[in-house]
């Protein structure tokens, strides 16, 4: 693992914390945005790529939406090795379902970063929304990727299904806010942490999280009532690498998914949507955590369960 420092790439730990242990994740780097009157990016088929792993729960939303918006056949896509280790994400096509860089044929994601910006400081994440014409990263921030996705592309392909309805963007925008900090964010917090005390205060805001949901979908199909959107899309990643990963790698271990009536039952129907289900990859999902974490799984042991998954 490791990062760029003026454009030279360090190995390094990507696990960074503040001065009580806690895990502090480090803000992305490019943060533009495509858009019929963007000067620079103008929505195009064919003229940006996405660099994405299956095992990232960031990068997963990005497929679920390339998927459910008609957007495969216009953005191609290269998909990195799940082992991320001394030279950070990687392309190994001999992997199954990873593949080639198809680009530059670079094996190295962090070349794709240099090509950018020579002289970047910056973690070496996906997703990646690179542009073809100009050559470089529009963004590399998933949820303002999944912005673009959901409407920027609208005229070039037809699809205006809307999971980001200004009738409801108060009420996703305070689902979001919880559930990044809270769940999303919240295991790796809980995962990462350096203290007990930085710890216990993250697992016990993930549960207590967790507990909250479960009660809110009671009488819900989806977090915002009858109607899949947004909230749903950044949730669903990390609920479906709960009970392979984060229980017991993490230490997320006062319960499983599957232990809340609603939760799961939530997570299992939307599962069975296509464009989840399709862009998820438990092998990969489990092969990155188990094996690219040498600090937390030293031996490099992968689990075979849980049995529900497998």
């Amino acid at each position: 693992m490791g990062r760029l420092i003026d454009g030279k790439w360090h190995v390094a730990d990507v696990i960074t914390s503040d001065q009580k242990g806690a895990y502090a994740r480090i803000p992305r780097s490019f943060l533009d945005t495509i858009s019929s009157d963007h000067e620079k990016f103008k929505p195009e088929s064919g003229r940006y790529h996405l660099f994405v792993s299956y095992a990232c729960p960031w990068a997963h939303r990005t497929l679920i939406y390339r998927k459910l918006k008609g957007l495969e056949e216009h953005i191609s896509v290269s998909v990195v090795s799940p082992d991320m280790l001394d030279q950070g994400w990687v392309f190994d096509p001999l992997y199954p379902e990873a593949t080639r860089e198809h680009l530059y044929g670079h094996d190295k994601l962090y070349k794709i970063y240099q090509k950018a910006d020579p002289h970047v400081s910056t973690s070496v994440t996906v997703p990646v929304l690179w542009d073809k014409l100009h050559e470089t990263i529009v963004n590399n921030e998933s949820s303002q990727i999944i912005r673009i996705f959901n409407s920027n592309f609208n005229e070039l392909t037809g699809n205006k299904e809307n999971y980001y309805p200004e009738s409801l963007q108060d009420e996703i925008d305070q689902l979001n806010e919880l559930v990044y900090e809270n769940v999303n964010n919240g295991v790796y917090r809980t995962g990462f942490a350096k203290t007990q005390e930085a710890y216990n205060e993250a697992v016990d805001q993930l549960f207590n999280t967790l507990d909250k949901l479960d009660k809110h979908l009671e009488a819900k199909t989806f977090l915002c009532g009858d109607i899949l959107t947004e909230a749903d899309l950044r949730l669903i990643p990390t609920l479906l690498r709960f009970d392979a990963v984060y229980f017991t790698h993490f230490k997320c271990n006062i319960r499983r998914i599957c232990d809340y009536k609603n939760l799961s039952r939530y997570t299992s129907n939307l599962y069975e949507i296509p464009a989840i289900k399709e862009t998820t990859n438990f092998d990969h999902i489990k092969r990155h955590y188990y094996y690219s974490h040498e600090s937390i799984n030293p031996f490099r042991i992968i689990p075979k369960g849980p049995a529900h998954l497998i």
